[in-house]
Order: structure tokens, then C-alpha cells, then sequence
């Protein structure tokens, strides 16, 4: 149960950074775009560590079910759990869009009219999500004390050098839709995200994840 609890509440607060900051850095940015993509960019990274670090050793800390599907696929969890885990992390990256609403008095049900979409966007959220898991897989095997430290950086550089700023999560991609803020991502636009995110997980489950005796 303690590592349901830490996914749930892990992704719910990774949601509530990245919605915060992003709110927070458009509002004193007076609107300036890169003044608020770069509080947002930081912000994220330095949460993510933090919740790396002090999470990992329940949970895993995935907060993104395709990070879950590649440790499953590795063997180092059960379909069960995969699937336990998969709803954590959408209810809760969820539930964080609605506490960054509440914490800024705005409406806490919305719907987000943010134009994420085209060829150029898939591909960078198949290029994203293909880079994350690598990071991933790579620093679990060669650099395990280093995995926070490196997840933190890969996301905050992507938020920079990937035209659909590095979402490389489904369960985030759905949430933000339910935001009309900065991070926000129209409902009709989603569906393109995550099909392009589960495709790269495929890819990287397929070729370079070698299974383990599973369940």
C-alpha cells in the first residue's frame, strides 16, 4: 500500500509543480513566453529530484506509466502492480492539476483550449519519451545513485530543446488538459500525445529491454 500511496502522491505533486510554476511564471513574467518556460523548466527539474530522491526507495518513483511498463516489462514488477500503479498515476497527476487551481483561487474545474498538435509535435513527443527511458534504463543498470540527478536534468533540458516541451508522460499529458494555464494541452490533442509516447515505449520495451522471468 505505502507504494501505491507514493505514486499517487508523487505524480500528484510532480502535476502541482509543473502547473504551479508554469501559472506563476506567466503571471510575473507579465506573459513573457520564455520567462515562464524558464521558471517552469526549473522548477520541474529540482522538483523532480526531490521527489526522486525521497520516493524512489518506496515506490520506484516512476510517476509516468510508461516508465512503469518498462520496469514491468524488466521484471522488477507484476502485472498487478503495474496496473495498481497506472492508476495512481493518472488519478493523481489529476488530483495535482485540481490542488494548483485550489492554491491559486482559480476555477479547479477546466478545460484547457492550448493548441498542441502536428507531425513536428508527435515526433518530439516520441524523441522525448524515447531519450527519458533511456535515461532511464541506462542509469538504473551504470549510475542507480545517480538516477535523480539525471532524470531532473534530462526533463528540465527538454522542456527546452523539444518543440512539445518534454511531456513524455500519458498520465500528464491527460492531466494538463484539465488546466487552461500555461501547461495546458486542448482534450483533442491528447490522444496524439499519448500515442506517440506509448509508441516509443514500445520501441524502447521491444529492442532494448531484455525480460526478466515475470509473473
Amino acid at each position: 500500500m505505502r507504494s501505491y500511496v507514493s505514486e499517487f502522491v508523487g505524480t500528484a505533486l510532480l502535476l502541482a509543480i509543473v502547473a504551479g510554476s508554469g501559472f506563476m511564471g506567466e503571471s510575473l513574467g507579465a506573459g513573457n513566453a520564455a520567462v515562464a518556460l524558464l521558471g517552469n523548466s526549473i522548477a520541474t527539474g529540482a522538483g523532480l529530484y526531490a521527489l526522486i530522491t525521497l520516493l524512489g526507495p518506496i515506490s520506484g518513483a516512476h510517476f509516468n506509466p510508461v516508465v512503469t511498463l518498462m520496469f514491468w516489462k524488466l521484471g522488477h514488477l507484476d502485472l498487478k502492480k503495474m496496473w495498481g500503479y497506472w492508476a495512481c498515476q493518472f488519478a493523481g497527476a489529476i488530483c495535482g492539476i485540481w490542488l494548483t487551481h485550489l492554491m491559486f483561487s482559480l476555477p479547479i474545474i477546466q478545460e484547457s483550449t492550448k493548441v498542441r498538435t502536428g507531425l513536428g509535435i508527435w515526433a518530439s513527443e516520441f524523441i522525448s519519451t524515447l531519450v527519458l527511458l533511456a535515461v532511464i534504463h541506462i542509469g538504473d543498470k551504470e549510475a542507480k545513485d545517480r538516477v535523480p540527478m539525471l532524470v531532473a536534468l534530462t526533463v528540465t533540458a527538454g522542456y527546452w530543446f523539444t518543440s512539445s516541451t518534454f511531456f513524455a508522460n500519458p498520465a500528464v499529458a491527460l492531466a494538463r488538459s484539465f488546466t487552461n494555464t500555461f501547461v495546458g494541452i486542448a482534450p483533442g490533442d491528447v490522444l496524439g500525445f499519448v500515442i506517440a509516447e506509448v509508441l516509443a515505449a514500445i520501441v524502447m520495451v521491444g529492442l532494448f529491454c531484455r525480460s526478466k522471468k515475470l509473473p
